[in-house]
């Protein structure tokens, strides 16, 4: 089947049953070297892009993502807020005009990665979601320069993001709030990179099961 944006209500849906479902386990998790207040405020985005499930679903994928990175910006607020919503912006920027197979999706997630990182200062290594933002990257382009079938493709990524959330527990953090603990963030997985896990491992999971249906 081909992946459309006609998806994003179901992919919406998929990704606040993630986040509601371990709500409670990341928010113990931020409330140990951060605000507290992570949950809450990414529930408030995505109740907001549910609101637009069904326009955006209408949209082509530029316009899609473009409208979401927009609207995570205004709702979320905060860094999560500022971050997601460049994601999804440079996302739409990169895939105008072109028809999205794996290869463009690749580099088009990876300059929208690559935006999140500039925005936020950051890079692997600072306990931050783009430790799990960019081995998912790496991943679907070393996919996409392989020609690897995108269900193999997709496979490797629910390993690659748990692989790239754990690695947060050894971490200092050099970014947020909990730059201030020091040494004392160390041992603590980032709920940044907790709930990106989450939502890629949701997302993942649904585009698998949409693939594998008989069409």
């Amino acid at each position: 089947m081909q992946l459309t944006p006609q998806l994003l209500p179901d992919l919406i849906q998929v990704i606040a049953d993630a986040i509601e479902n371990n709500a409670e386990e990341v928010t113990a998790l931020d409330q140990a070297i951060g605000d507290g207040d992570h949950v809450f405020n990414l529930q408030r985005g995505i109740q907001a892009l549910k609101a637009q499930s069904a326009e955006l679903g209408q949209m082509d994928w530029a316009a899609a993502w473009q409208k979401i990175g927009m609207t995570l910006m205004t709702t979320i607020g905060g860094a999560s807020g500022s971050l997601y919503g460049t994601l999804f912006m440079a996302m739409s920027k990169a895939a105008r005009d072109r028809s999205l197979d794996l290869r463009a999706f690749a580099e088009v997630y990876a300059q929208g990665v690559e935006a999140v990182k500039q925005r936020g200062k950051a890079d692997v290594g600072e306990k931050t979601m783009l430790d799990v933002l960019v081995p998912v990257a790496d991943s679907l382009l070393q996919s996409s320069a392989e020609a690897v079938e995108l269900p193999v493709a997709l496979g490797k990524l629910t390993d690659v993001a748990l692989a790239g959330m754990e690695s947060t527990r050894d971490m200092v953090a050099t970014k947020g709030r909990a730059s201030f603990l020091e040494e004392r963030s160390r041992g603590h997985i980032d709920a940044g990179a907790k709930t990106a896990q989450l939502m890629i491992c949701a997302i993942v999971a649904l585009l698998l099961e949409r693939l594998a249906a008989p069409t």
